[in-house]
């Protein structure tokens, strides 16, 4: 989509605006067109696998390449309209929006720049009547995680693509799909911004207690999604394939190492990003699926996951983090 690559997103409010709701006309002209093939499949009929998927109205069946689509672009189409009104930042707003473009020529595989967009002239609407700042809030929680959602899918796809293409010798196939799980990774924590759009002391007061008991049987965690747990075991795919250290790679292979590094420091920015976004909505709660042998708030455990990589990625990457690498290698021999 041309619309969601020249969107302005660091314009003044109401040309960022007029422009949002031109690349939100414009994803709803294509969820028209993929509709008129065959309709979207009712998701909320098919049973749910998991407390995570019901709770986030997500769900999974195999699909045709066209109803993929479909349900990818309707997935972009939501979270475009929610955009017109989220406070996100114009630097969020534009790793959000790039990974909904990659996300949209994957699902329909339409080449970049192929089909120019002649988005419609669109006055800014006002809110919908009748719906409260809270179920705005509400529904953002959800939409922002959907769009997640669907950035983990494509981006483990893409991983496993470039992983498939380096086994069988395709170089500059494994580079592109490499550059377009980045695309992806770097959108994971502008989304999880996104849902995160909503005031700390809403959250706490009104959607936190929904996802542990007793609102559902278990807390919700991360851990639980799915398409989540797919983009890690491809990128553990990936550098059992790849394992070298950035200077090996870059002697024999400078582009594969500049393409490997970018998409494993856009993966530690993400977990970096996921420590700051819960300390501005928990503070220094626990964790409402934390165990009982992990740390005492939420922040402190997601920033030993953070170490835990960037050890794991520090000699496959040019500015690698060697003291934490050194800090985690000596309490293991501790």
């Amino acid at each position: 989509m041309r619309v969601l690559a020249g969107l302005v997103t660091h314009a003044r409010p109401v040309e960022r605006a007029v422009a949002l709701r031109q690349a939100t006309a414009a994803a709803g002209e294509l969820v028209a067109a993929l509709s008129a093939a065959a309709p979207a499949v009712a998701g909320e009929g098919l049973p749910a696998e998991s407390t995570s998927q019901s709770f986030f109205r997500v769900r999974e069946m195999e699909l045709s390449d066209q109803q993929a689509a479909l349900h990818g672009v309707l997935v972009v189409h939501r979270g475009l309209e929610d955009l017109c009104e989220a406070p996100l930042s114009g630097a969020d707003l534009a790793l959000e929006t790039a990974g909904m473009r990659q996300a949209v020529l994957d699902l329909t595989g339409a080449a970049p720049g192929a089909a120019p967009d002649s988005p419609p002239p669109v006055a800014i609407c006002e809110p919908v009547a009748g719906a409260s700042l809270e179920d705005v809030w509400s529904a953002r929680w959800l939409i922002g995680h959907q769009v997640h959602v669907l950035f983990n899918v494509c981006a483990a796809v893409a991983v496993a693509d470039a992983t498939h293409h380096l086994r069988h010798g395709d170089s500059d196939s494994a580079l592109l799909r490499l550059a377009d799980a980045t695309e992806y990774v770097r959108g994971f924590p502008a989304a999880m911004t996104h849902a995160s759009t909503v005031p700390a002391d809403y959250y706490m007061a009104a959607i936190r207690h929904t996802m542990a008991p007793p609102s559902v049987d278990v807390p919700l965690s991360g851990r639980q999604h799915r398409g989540y747990k797919l983009f890690r075991a491809a990128m553990k795919d990936l550098l059992s394939l790849v394992p070298d250290s950035y200077e090996q790679l870059v002697a024999r292979a400078p582009e594969l190492a500049e393409a490997r590094g970018a998409l494993l420091e856009a993966d530690i920015v993400d977990s970096e990003r996921h420590v700051t976004l819960a300390y501005s909505m928990v503070h220094l709660h626990r964790s409402i699926a934390q165990r009982p042998e992990g740390p005492d708030n939420a922040v402190a455990e997601l920033r030993h996951m953070r170490h835990r990589r960037a050890a794991q990625y520090a000699s496959m990457i040019r500015f690698g983090d060697h003291y934490i690498a050194d800090a985690v290698a000596g309490l293991r021999h501790s």
